[in-house]
């Protein structure tokens, strides 16, 4: 199984879009489309790459389209109007999704964690990760983890945000996020870092919140 993975960073915010799928049939999905939609496309296309699907880690409008800050960013919405694909997003991030978005409940398929939704010859896996967000889901794929805005390679997701919750994002990180290979290649969400992408094991070593030893002390210094 040969995997195809692109990691494009765009917009103000240094959010991370990936296209991720199957090297030896060309098909691919978005994660988290957002900001430049057709430089996303554009993208697909010089790679010979047919977009087959979109997947959302979560509904916060960085990362699928919508207001921030006072202006309108293109995202989920504005990629449908090219494609007809469907919509991937953890159950619980449905409703968000079409409020932020303009787009139907119906245009979205629910995923619970351990759903497997495959891309030609490949197959990527939804792994629940609340915290950040109740529906907050990470991608896995082969030996990659996309992880959205629960995990970053020095840092992890706000829980002051509607929605977020600190023993959930706690639990999340250290009873799924830290269980995985330690050659497991993280894929943030976000560029906040001096490396686009690292392994589990290097995380491991520079980010705090994974050497917290217990959920006291995850909550001292993640609470805001």
């Amino acid at each position: 199984m040969k995997v195809y993975i692109k990691q494009l960073v765009l917009g103000k915010m240094r959010n991370c879009v990936y296209l991720v799928g199957c090297a030896e049939q060309r098909k691919c999905v978005v994660v988290d489309p957002a900001w430049d939609i057709n430089s996303i496309v554009q993208t697909a296309t010089a790679d010979g790459m047919e977009i087959c699907g979109i997947v959302a880690t979560h509904y916060h409008p960085d990362h699928i389209g919508g207001r921030v800050w006072g202006h309108n960013i293109a995202g989920i919405a504005d990629l449908l109007e090219q494609l007809d694909i469907p919509v991937y997003a953890h159950k619980l991030e449905v409703d968000g999704i079409s409020k932020v978005t303009g787009i139907s409940n119906s245009s979205i398929k629910a995923c619970a964690s351990g759903d497997v939704i495959a891309i030609g010859n490949t197959a990527i896996t939804t792994i629940h990760t609340p915290g950040h967000t109740p529906g907050s889901q990470c991608i896995a794929l082969a030996d990659n983890l996309v992880s959205g805005d629960t995990l970053f390679i020095s840092g992890c997701g706000r829980v002051d945000l509607p929605g977020g919750d600190v023993d959930q994002l706690y639990d999340s990180l250290t009873h799924k996020i830290k269980k995985l290979p330690p050659h497991t290649t993280i894929l943030p969400g976000h560029h906040y870092d001096k490396e686009l992408t690292a392994s589990l094991a290097h995380v491991l070593k520079v980010n705090p919140y994974l050497q917290v030893e217990s959920r006291q002390a995850f909550q001292s210094i993640r609470c805001p």
